[in-house]
């Protein structure tokens, strides 16, 4: 790799009367010089060592802010034998006027939505299946549920008129102020609380985006595979779904441009794609970042389960890096705490804002007011933080008894290694075993595993099995793998 010196002389500074902690100001500064190209591809940083040394702080920040930025594309090399600027982000593009969602030369889009009748699709049945392994499910412990009673009662007694009357469609501006702090804080999303909209999770959050930016017969990039409601729900209003291949750094983004380069939209998972868990890589986030600036297309980013990364801090969203307000970001709470909850958010554009709230509210008119003061009083008196570190440490312990356990009883069958997120892994199935068919038979022995290779449109699919972890306590999860074993030796016979 070369090297330049032009990092020896950037200006590293730290604001010690900030609230920012010092490993996120050093990696937001080296974050910003490498997106400009002030680092150009392949310069060499300062050693951990010599910047802690200069900025005259712990090494341990320099380090943590360095390993994130590893992790999300930024660096290649190792820390301790040379870090440089990866060569793998793409050149940089111009960037649009501040507040404009369409490019240079091109007319704005007028989107109307259409109603169409609802079909039925197989998920729905199983989402109150609590048998092992089913995905989705969440655990709540002992405090949190004792703390949530606590708030609850002191909410309602504190209620009054005026909030049992109808309030602002978006949400209470306690809830959005806390859900804005919150992302911006955790996920690296720019936002204001204005530009947030309650929802009752991802799904209604993602139906309102298609009502509003999409008419029928648009084209729309899909993950192959994906998710399949999403996909459902694309359907039922007409578009043209255009599947896109998924490898290891995500989804294929010359591949869309080449299979529809002029689509009204991409729907992506880009911090843990659903179903095969990889992270949609820096070259990549960027380049979907340049088609949309470039064509008008809006990016929907289906930001699920992030709070749950078991090594190294979570991922930065897409929508943190999109200047020119073509990301709408939607995230729920749903999974981070439990599915009855039914609040989720999206971060709406300025220039979408308007018309995501009237769609809001002709949907359902409002978000419930006692859920969403509840949730803001958990949220700003810390609850939530420390609940998301209780369960991480409890579901990466879930998560390593089961990789453990299935190693032992069913390594003849499966393959499978420990994700570094969510609340699922992906057990892969040796050559002639057929995941619809260990899917059958795990039902009839009292599982709920989930065959993989349906998810697939057009891509080649894999035979594997998802396996929710993250709702199931230790002393069910052994035996739950011991009949895994078991049935896959009878599938294998």
């Amino acid at each position: 790799m070369r090297a330049n010196g032009w990092t020896e002389l950037y200006d590293w500074h730290i604001d010690r009367a900030s609230n920012t902690p010092i490993f996120r100001q050093i990696y937001l500064q080296a974050r910003a010089a490498i997106l400009s190209r002030t680092f150009s591809a392949g310069a060499k940083l300062p050693s951990t060592r010599e910047l802690a040394s200069r900025l005259r702080v712990a090494r341990a920040s320099v380090v943590a802010a360095y390993e994130q930025l590893f992790a999300e594309g930024y660096l290649s090399g190792k820390i301790g034998s040379g870090t440089y600027v990866s060569f793998d982000l793409p050149e940089p593009v111009d960037r649009c006027a501040p507040n404009n969602g369409t490019p240079r030369n091109r007319k704005r889009r007028t989107y109307r939505g259409r109603a169409l009748a609802i079909r039925e699709f197989p998920e729905a049945s199983l989402q109150d299946n609590d048998r092992p392994f089913n995905t989705g499910r969440t655990l709540v412990d002992a405090r949190t549920l004792a703390i949530w009673r606590t708030l609850t009662g002191r909410c309602l007694r504190a209620f009054g008129d005026r909030e049992l009357m109808y309030s602002d469609p978006r949400g209470s501006t306690d809830l959005r102020k806390a859900i804005c702090e919150y992302l911006q804080v955790a996920r690296a999303v720019q936002c204001t609380p204005d530009q947030i909209i309650v929802t009752s999770g991802t799904q209604q959050g993602i139906d309102i985006a298609i009502r509003v930016l999409l008419r029928p017969d648009d084209e729309v990039w899909v993950e192959d595979p994906g998710y399949p409601l999403t996909q459902h729900a694309l359907a039922m209003a007409g578009v043209k779904l255009r599947p896109i291949p998924v490898d290891a750094q995500g989804i294929n983004v010359r591949a869309a441009m080449k299979a529809a380069p002029r689509a009204a939209a991409a729907v992506v998972t880009p911090s843990h794609q659903f179903p095969t868990g990889v992270v949609l890589s820096m070259a990549r986030r960027l380049e979907l970042l340049t088609w949309a600036r470039e064509t008008g297309g809006w990016i929907i980013e289906d930001d699920y389960a992030s709070e749950f990364r078991y090594s190294g801090r979570p991922l930065a969203s897409l929508q943190g890096l999109d200047d020119c307000e073509r990301v709408i970001y939607f995230g729920t709470l749903n999974k981070t705490l439990f599915p009855g909850l039914r609040i989720g958010y999206a971060v709406v554009p300025p220039p979408l804002l308007k018309a995501f709230t009237n769609a809001r509210c002709l949907m359902d008119r409002q978000p419930p007011t006692l859920q969403q003061a509840v949730l803001a009083e958990f949220m700003q008196e810390g609850h939530l933080a420390a609940h998301v570190r209780r369960l991480r440490l409890a579901y990466r312990d879930q998560r390593d008894l089961l990789v453990a356990e299935l190693s032992r009883c069913a390594r003849a069958y499966l393959t499978v290694q420990a994700p570094d997120q969510g609340m699922y892994l992906v057990a892969n199935l040796r050559q002639g075993l057929r995941d619809i068919d260990v899917e059958a038979a795990a039902r009839r022995n009292g599982l709920v595993v989930r065959a993989m290779s349906p998810l697939y449109k057009k891509a080649t699919p894999r035979s594997a099995l998802m396996l929710g972890f993250s709702g199931y306590a230790r002393q069910r999860i052994l035996p739950a793998a011991a009949s895994l074993g078991r049935v896959l030796r009878m599938q294998a016979a």
